[in-house]
């Protein structure tokens, strides 16, 4: 994986091409994101480099609730709803803690915490994710 795009002096959809939020202040246009496990395999070996201090910037449009937890051991998250509302819930001392998150607002993944999302029968929302990506964990919901 290229972390950059061929011109970024062009607009780019942040929901097919995310962004590299990199140490010093610079950022780099990432590939097409395809939603498999082998992209985020190489955008962390790609940007293995800047460490915990890298951030992968995503948005990302979601009509269900999520099959997946997932979690940060290296940095915080921030997830900001930028419009309709998610239930983001984290796994906090072995309990599952549902926060309702609501459009404009956010709410922070800490490292090492495990989360998920529901979204309602026929609803939709979208986020802005800014992620520590080295070495995020899955695990089936």
């Amino acid at each position: 994986m290229s972390t950059t795009l061929p011109t970024m002096t062009e607009p780019q959809k942040i929901g097919v091409h995310p962004v590299h939020l990199a140490p010093g202040g610079r950022a780099y246009g990432l590939p097409a994101f395809d939603g498999s496990m082998d992209w985020y395999g190489a955008y962390e070996e790609a940007t293995a480099a800047d460490g915990a201090d890298g951030r992968l910037l995503t948005v990302h449009t979601f009509d269900e609730s999520w099959t997946s937890w997932e979690m940060h051991p290296v940095g915080y998250e921030v997830v900001l709803c930028i419009d309709g509302e998610v239930t983001l819930i984290q796994e906090i001392d072995g309990e599952s803690q549902p926060t309702l998150v609501r459009t404009g607002e956010w709410i922070i993944n800490e490292p090492g915490v495990w989360h998920t999302a529901d979204v309602g029968a026929g609803a939709r929302c979208t986020c802005v994710f800014i992620t520590p990506g080295m070495g995020t964990q899955t695990r089936v919901r």
